[in-house]
């Protein structure tokens, strides 16, 4: 297997699940409706929360299917993706929720892994991932997604910093 397909997932991944902060910002609450329908689940908490909406799963998706031609990977790649990334997003807001975390909270580990996972797992034999490509991927987005959207780079080593614990102010 080529490198390059490691970076075209992971280019992949980070659009998806990228594209719904960006139409967040440009968008605001415009066109967000709760995915979830507001409705609760049988321990009285957000099924999903308010910030899981359907504009940002279609844009996710969307985004991943528009961006897998434009890198080398067919359309088909793109939906599996997209989808499974947003799907993944999904499981770890449900998590969150049942921990009582707010909409929006930062679970390290949580956040990242089925979201990264379950699309990785489904592209694996379409790209022939090997184990090791498939770890390592799966690694790259965690390590990238942590530092780029929470803009926690500390100290002057990037990768230990992802490890260390969170320094007060």
């Amino acid at each position: 297997m080529h490198p390059v397909i490691v970076l075209q997932l992971l280019a992949l991944l980070v659009l998806a699940n990228g594209t719904p902060v960006v139409a967040k910002k440009i968008l605001g609450n415009r066109l967000s409706y709760p995915l979830d329908g507001n409705v609760g689940f049988l321990d009285g908490r957000p099924l999903f929360g308010r910030s899981k909406t359907i504009r940002g799963v279609v844009l996710g998706v969307l985004a991943a299917v528009a961006g897998a031609p434009l890198i080398g990977l067919g359309p088909e790649v793109g939906v599996l993706v997209g989808s499974l990334a947003m799907a993944g997003d999904l499981v770890s807001s449900f998590v969150k929720r049942r921990m009582d975390l707010p909409p929006s909270s930062r679970a390290s580990g949580l956040d990242q892994v089925p979201e990264s996972l379950l699309p990785l797992l489904v592209c694996r034999d379409p790209l022939s991932l090997t184990d090791c490509r498939y770890r390592r991927l799966c690694g790259d987005f965690f390590y990238r997604r942590y530092n780029i959207f929470s803009g926690s780079l500390r100290g002057s080593s990037a990768r230990s910093s992802v490890l260390a614990a969170p320094q007060r102010r």
